[in-house]
């Protein structure tokens, strides 16, 4: 006879999104059960030692838009075992190898501006008047990112900020491409670049709308909260998550892979899992995973509408990565020096060629040269390998649809050149390196789907009301009583919990004493969107 586990709310997934639901939803009283298919919860978030003596963020690894979440501002997290450490600098970005003198970014916007000041002292005064309207924006912007959809009360905090005559332009500066961005805001190439580097965080090209608002936000947030990382490697932050859900009264269940998501007459009513065991929910099922997954995998084609399945023939993930983790025996001898103290450094692209690697990357090329994500996690957090050693990692991208083995070696090889070109002397300096091809990143957390790690692309025709389809713009579900709390639901991918507490909150008003009304006028609108 099978045993039945009932809970109020099963969550399905223990990456940080489900945390956070989870987190959100016993708080408010329910029973709640998260089931996860790993030895251990996390996701994304993740750490180990894979040289002893140095430990190694397996996946994330800087957080500051965790730092900067309003999902996460309120869990005191602290007082769960979380500690952030930050290094001397946010990031650094080289106008190319031989560049002695690489933008970065200061604790203080003063120091910052002075810095952007000696390329161009107009672009010093830009700064700090960018930061100044950051500061009042700042709340109304983050709300409006990491909000549930429609964005109401963080658009009505941006127009109290702006007022009503400036709103148009900030819109449009929001709409700007990266390259347009920065070319109406400095003057010199280098701080050019702080915008532009971190525009490339995404899949989005440099020329197209919402590439300008990626690197304007994470710029920003470089120079408010830093890149934060947290003490001891990044699986703290998700023990921390994993502590206060047991805190209040949540359950973990690890090695628990779920087959299928059970619906009844239309409404989800629990799961079971590859082993057979079922998890009944009273209440709601919150599915931290992908979108394709929750719909062809998890429910069968009898429980979605049949124009939900044509719209994910045409779902688009990001790009697929490749990641290198290196044991160091030295710190790192950058021909500009001052990158030594960041713990961030963007690689390989000059403003002049910054869009050569994601043209490569469109047009279906390996890039000959391409752009890179460095992170010196000693530098940030001094726990992570002895002293005077360090703990380093660079990511970068392949094509859609070219995640293969053998496409991944040639790219880890022209990784290495690039910093080399960097850091003479650079590969004495290995102790131990390690590649995560787009395969072995998905066989760690599948919803890593051929190693794109943002859920989906974060281009705008699937993104806001169109995330994860057309229609579905959230965590609502066709289904009653099932939410899409992954990162493949508004607002996409980053660590900022934001997926989770959205479908929480749908759960909660779902639930709630005007969950009825709610309920039939969801039906209704999905039935007249999805015929």
């Amino acid at each position: 006879m099978v045993s039945v586990s009932v809970s109020d709310a099963i969550v399905v997934g223990g990456g940080h999104n489900g945390l956070v639901a989870a987190i959100r939803l016993a708080d408010a009283g329910w029973d709640v059960t998260v089931l996860e298919a790993a030895t251990e919860v996390g996701g994304a978030i993740r750490s180990t030692e894979l040289t002893p003596g140095y430990v190694t963020d397996s996946f994330s690894a800087f957080y500051p838009l965790a730092v900067a979440s309003p999902a996460l501002a309120d869990l005191e997290l602290g007082a769960h075992g979380l500690r952030w450490s930050a290094a001397p600098l946010a990031f650094g970005h080289p106008n190319g190898s031989a560049d002695r003198d690489a933008a970065v970014v200061y604790p203080d916007a003063a120091d910052t501006a002075a810095h952007l000041a000696s390329y161009d002292e107009r672009d010093g005064r830009t700064w700090l008047e960018l930061t100044a309207h950051w500061a009042t924006i700042r709340v109304g912007v983050l709300d409006t990112l990491f909000g549930p959809f429609p964005p109401m009360r963080g658009l009505r905090a941006l127009l109290r900020a702006t007022g009503t005559a400036e709103a148009l332009r900030l819109a449009r500066f929001f709409v700007l491409p990266a390259n347009q961005m920065v070319r109406e805001l400095f003057r010199s190439d280098h701080a050019r670049l702080l915008i532009v580097g971190n525009a490339l965080h995404s899949d989005i090209p440099l020329d197209a709308p919402g590439s300008g608002l990626m690197g304007y936000l994470l710029t920003m947030l470089a120079q408010d909260v830093g890149y934060p990382v947290p003490v001891g490697g990044s699986g703290e932050l998700s023990g921390a998550l994993a502590r206060r859900l047991t805190s209040a009264g949540g359950q973990i269940v690890c090695d628990a892979r779920v087959d299928r998501i059970e619906v009844h007459n239309g409404r989800a009513t629990g799961v079971t899992t590859v082993d057979g065991r079922r998890f009944s929910a009273r209440r709601a099922v919150l599915a931290d995973v992908s979108a394709p997954a929750l719909y062809t995998r998890l429910l069968t084609p009898a429980d979605v509408p049949a124009r939900v399945l044509a719209d994910l023939a045409n779902f688009t993930w990001d790009t697929p990565v490749v990641k290198i983790d290196y044991a160091l025996q030295q710190t790192i001898p950058w021909t500009s020096t001052n990158l030594a103290g960041a713990g961030t450094v963007h690689l390989g692209a000059d403003l002049a060629n910054a869009n050569h690697a994601t043209a490569d990357i469109e047009t279906g090329r390996i890039p000959d040269h391409p752009f890179l994500l460095f992170g010196q996690m000693t530098t940030a957090d001094a726990t992570r390998s002895p002293k005077g050693t360090e703990s380093a990692w660079a990511y970068s991208h392949l094509p859609r649809g070219v995640g293969d083995d053998e496409a991944a070696a040639v790219l880890a090889q022209r990784m290495d050149e690039v910093v080399e070109s960097h850091a003479p002397g650079f590969a004495e300096l290995i102790v131990d390196r390690h590649v995560q091809t787009p395969r072995s990143l998905e066989t760690a957390d599948a919803n890593l789907v051929d190693g794109a790690v943002n859920g989906g692309t974060a281009q705008l025709f699937q993104q806001l009301i169109f995330r994860p389809t057309p229609g579905l713009g959230g965590a609502i579900t066709p289904v009653s009583g099932l939410f899409l709390s992954g990162a493949s639901a508004h607002p996409g991918g980053g660590v900022h919990g934001a997926c989770g507490n959205n479908a929480a909150r749908a759960a909660l008003a779902a639930a709630g004493p005007r969950g009825w009304p709610r309920r039939f006028m969801t039906r209704q609108a999905m039935r007249r969107l999805m015929r």
